[in-house]
């Protein structure tokens, strides 16, 4: 229902006005987003002063709201803000460069997260900005900023020694060197995104398990020139670790697989796709130790499956996707399994072509299956989706079925085609 019009009247004596104490409007409008306190604002000169009130302005998100900002709307946002802000996401403002986010730096001092995810403007002189005047910055997010160099990474370090968690993925001018300076100065990183920074060798990894002992979360997809050298030096350095990617990296061997076993006892997700070294026996080695995986992604085979129905009993996340060697008997281990009855939430076949409507059988009885995937399995049938249904009602199943091209014109000498063909 709409409120009486009169209490949103363009009159400071509304009833609303009189009714509530402006302590208690300004803790309501304190629950709203950016577009709401905005329609607010244009309301009364009152509400002007309450929802343009710094202390609302604490987490600012511009990427829903609009990105095609330019520089002096986040100068006069941090105006605005000052003290109190304490996150922002300029994520995907491309307008947004070196001059704006100097005042910003100057402005709101006590910013915590900043989100600066494809500015491509932005320069090293951003990060010194942040290092001189933003000493409380914990959670930084530089990706696809690719005129970033190890300039930033060393300002970051001499001004930002409470950075928690930081993302430079393709930000391919950084090498080993700026990672030495953050890892050195920065003991307590958790997170670290270094995605298609492809300078990156062995060395940078030799520091980060050195210096990084927090370390929780590590990304290092298509940073090919890394070995496993380096990879066992995380592994040896950062016990803490619970989420690893290393996708693309196709020089690493199951010698990995071993390092992580022997050391990262809290590992939950394990990112390994286009590393085709990795064979069954570095994973039945992984399987084997005290571990609980989330997620497992590379191409593996049945026996890899049996390992981890055995030995993962509390496997929640499992991906197959273009595990184009597993068959319905490694799906039957695992639906047997302990983790099948009540941990197994979702499970990824996506491009697994050998897997049938058996396999569906053999996960009837995952009674928390929540999400199957199945696209491009060939040997699936709409059949096979309906019964597993039956068994398990609120399943959602991904899966694609191509329309039948519909047979030549009896007669005609045009061919005829189905829908999606006349797009195609």
């Amino acid at each position: 229902t709409f409120p009486d019009v009169n209490m949103f009247s363009n009159s400071d004596e509304a009833v609303i006005n009189k009714k509530l104490p402006k302590e208690l409007l300004l803790r309501i409008f304190s629950f709203l987003d950016v577009v709401t306190l905005c329609r607010c604002a244009q309301v009364s000169r009152s509400w002007n002063v309450l929802a343009l009130d710094g202390s609302n302005w604490q987490r600012i998100d511009l990427f829903d709201f609009q990105r095609d900002i330019e520089g002096r709307v986040v100068e006069n946002i941090s105006k605005r803000c000052g003290g109190f802000l304490r996150k922002l996401s300029l994520r995907g403002c491309l307008g947004v460069g070196d001059s704006a986010l100097r005042t910003f730096s100057q402005n709101c001092r006590n910013i915590e997260l900043l989100s600066l995810n494809g500015c491509t403007k932005i320069t090293d002189s951003t990060c010194n900005s942040l290092s001189k005047f933003c000493p409380k910055l914990k959670h930084l997010d530089l990706a696809s900023c690719t005129s970033i160099t190890n300039l930033s990474l060393k300002a970051l370090s001499e001004g930002c020694p409470l950075l928690e968690q930081l993302n430079i993925s393709w930000c391919d001018q950084v090498t080993k060197d700026g990672v030495q300076a953050l890892v050195r100065c920065c003991p307590g990183l958790k997170g670290l995104f270094l995605k298609g920074c492809i300078q990156l060798e062995d060395e940078a990894l030799k520091h980060i398990g050195g210096h990084c002992p927090e370390l929780v979360t590590l990304n290092l997809q298509t940073c090919s020139q890394i070995t496993d050298e380096g990879l066992i030096t995380i592994c040896r350095g950062c016990h803490r670790l619970q989420s690893l990617c290393v996708s693309g990296c196709a020089n690493i061997t199951d010698a990995i697989l071993h390092a992580l076993g022997q050391n990262c006892p809290r590992l939950r997700i394990l990112e390994v796709a286009r590393c085709s070294q990795l064979t069954d026996v570095g994973f039945t080695t992984l399987a084997r130790v005290s571990m609980e995986p989330d997620d497992l992604l590379s191409t593996i085979t049945d026996g890899t499956l049996i390992q981890l129905s055995i030995h993962c009993p509390r496997l929640q996340v499992l991906s197959l996707s273009h595990c184009e060697l597993i068959t319905d008997d490694g799906i039957r281990h695992l639906g047997s399994g302990p983790c099948a009855h009540d941990r197994l939430e979702v499970i990824e076949l996506d491009n697994c072509p050998l897997i049938t409507d058996a396999s569906l059988e053999h996960l009837k009885s995952c009674h928390s299956l929540d999400r199957i995937e199945l696209y491009d399995c060939q040997q699936i049938t709409r059949a096979g989706i309906k019964r597993l249904r039956t068994h398990l009602p609120n399943i959602k199943v991904h899966a694609y079925f191509a329309p039948v091209t519909p047979p030549p014109s009896v007669g005609g000498s045009r061919q005829r085609f189905c829908r999606c063909c006349i797009l195609l």
